[in-house]
């Protein structure tokens, strides 16, 4: 197994290079400037009051850091596939000064690909069931202050991450630049936080398809009932989530348990309008068991095997039931979220969108082009339409291929834009907005108003073949961009887009709406027109910029 723990002195410098912006911490009233002392640690520094004991954090440029706080108990043993548990209360004040345990997941060959490994500078520390844990940055606490408060869901599908797993993750940055909370967070993923042993084992193991999912929610009961110790508003909590979160966070919209626990919405290339299928998770339940060599009488035997026991019996089960049984076309039918008519009462935008969040505003962005083929093969910079064409048949990206439509996608995309090269077609199609349209028009239906993003900014690096892939906004929208140099390259350039992109964030977790923040006037997302706001070095608003080119995809 391969882990990584990084030294603590690397991330503690990690906001160098970024201007640095004097914050109100009325708790303490440190000032910094020059080369004065930015580090901050002792018994009496840094301490809040929650729940279940006090945590002591660290100061670092002004910045209260609250780390791997408990929001619940150990997932382990008897908790295995059940509803999370409040932690056990502690006497002695918490260190909350390093990070959570990874939830359990594949390690093996973690870093194997070195240009990946280098993109997004994995971090990855200590992995176990006991994972349930809450990051915190802030400004201030006990000052009085009600802050906006943000928390982020790492990607990652449903079965891999971490909350801390990209430099572009941290949240010290936005907490200065914005003077609000920032909150992110560690869950219950794959088979340990979605394995449906409902069918096979009745009401005992009724919520096991959704655990994971469960977890996030308890962790924003945590953030209603603790954030206000940390300077946060309760009431203003923005759920917020790129690829796998943006999908989690689509989900929590179509949950009753989480309604009114958040109050706006942001879904960065992760554009779930489904969840899974009750007759699939609960087939692929059975699958597990049968694996693992039991009965139905037998099913508490699973919670005693190790984790990686489990997990070894889980994915076996899970290759079989994807060459036996195949879900529908894009529906989940793996380890994933389900639609069990109580946890989740339906398809979160399908047929229709919940009604749970029907008043939550959303703002909704893609990368230009999520994937880019040539990033480690510089002779695909010269494939050629006839090839793409080949290409894109049985495989498109994340998702399958076009097959005998491959030729007419090509044709209408190269239509569509004229000017880029057949690699950028490559990519376009293999990165298409299909899905991004088709929430943006679910949630329109609703009266809160719905933003939608399309970010084609083009980092230098890799002989300008890296393109606006999937993660690359994230940091932006963070103002980290100077801290994830390996997404941007640095310096001012992308330091520029990145302060209004943050200041538009801002401005929708305040108010559900982005204007004010520095961008053009971004009018809200209707059907008709599909205002789209492209961000790029200059941002415009486009109207469906690629309409032509997706009406050449299957539905």
């Amino acid at each position: 197994m391969t882990q990584n723990r990084r030294a603590f002195f690397h991330t503690i410098g990690a906001g160098a290079g970024l201007s640095v912006l004097s914050s109100s911490c009325a708790t303490t009233g440190l000032r910094y400037s020059g080369d004065d002392q930015v580090l901050f640690i002792g018994d009496d520094v840094a301490v809040v009051e929650t729940a279940f004991g006090k945590v002591r954090g660290y100061i670092l440029r002004d910045i209260y850091h609250f780390l791997g706080i408990p929001y619940g108990a150990d997932t382990s043993e008897k908790n295995r596939f059940m509803l999370p548990q409040k932690p056990e209360p502690w006497r002695d004040i918490l260190p909350a000064i390093w990070w959570g345990n990874s939830a359990p997941q594949n390690m093996d060959n973690r870093y194997a690909n070195r240009a990946q490994s280098f993109v997004d500078h994995w971090n990855y520390d200590d992995v176990s069931e006991n994972c349930l844990a809450i990051n915190v940055w802030t400004p201030g606490y006990a000052d009085g202050t009600k802050r906006p408060v943000l928390l982020w869901l790492h990607g990652g599908g449903f079965t891999n991450g971490n909350a801390i797993e990209q430099d572009g993750y941290m949240g010290e940055n936005l907490s200065r630049f914005g003077d609000m909370v920032f909150c992110s967070v560690n869950h219950r993923l794959g088979p340990l936080g979605f394995t449906n042993l409902a069918g096979v084992a009745g009401e005992k193991y009724a919520a096991s398809g959704n655990v994971g999912m469960l977890d996030i929610v308890t962790a924003l009961v945590w953030i209603r009932d603790n954030i206000t110790n940390f300077g946060g508003d309760p009431g203003n909590v923005t759920i917020m989530g790129q690829s796998g979160g943006g999908a989690k966070v689509t989900t929590l919209t179509a949950m009753p348990s989480a309604k009114g626990l958040f109050h706006k919405a942001v879904v960065l290339s992760g554009a779930s309008l489904y969840a899974g299928e009750k007759m699939y998770s609960e087939q692929l339940g059975a699958y597990v068991l049968k694996e693992a060599g039991l009965s139905r009488s037998q099913v508490d035997q699973l919670q005693k095997l190790s984790w990686q026991d489990y997990y070894a019996v889980a994915t076996s089960a899970s290759r079989k039931f994807r060459t036996e049984v195949q879900p529908a076309a894009g529906r989940r039918g793996g380890f994933s979220p389900v639609v069990d008519g109580s946890i989740l009462p339906q398809h979160p935008y399908y047929p229709e969108p919940s009604p749970v969040a029907a008043d939550i505003p959303m703002l909704i962005c893609s990368t230009m082009n999520e994937m880019s083929p040539s990033r480690d093969n510089a002779e695909l910079e010269n494939i050629t339409l006839e090839q793409v064409t080949e290409k894109i048949k049985d495989r498109a990206g994340f998702s399958a291929g076009f097959g005998d439509k491959s030729m007419d996608v090509v044709q209408a995309y190269a239509r569509t834009f004229p000017d880029k090269k057949p690699i950028e077609i490559w990519s376009l199609i293999s990165s298409n907005r299909q899905r991004t349209v088709q929430l943006a028009d679910a949630k329109a239906k609703q009266n809160p108003p719905v933003y939608v993003a399309w970010f084609c900014w083009q980092p230098p690096l890799f002989d300008n073949r890296l393109r606006a892939f999937h993660c690359s906004d994230i940091c932006f929208w963070f103002h980290n961009t100077n801290l994830m140099l390996t997404h941007t390259g640095g310096g001012a350039r992308p330091r520029k887009l990145a302060e209004k992109m943050a200041r538009s964030l801002l401005q929708f977790m305040k108010t559900g709406n982005p204007n004010g923040g520095g961008l053009p006037q971004w009018p809200r997302y209707t059907s008709e027109k599909g205002e789209t706001m492209v961000l790029n070095d200059v941002s415009e608003v486009q109207y469906d910029p690629d309409r032509e080119a997706r009406k050449a995809l299957p539905a």
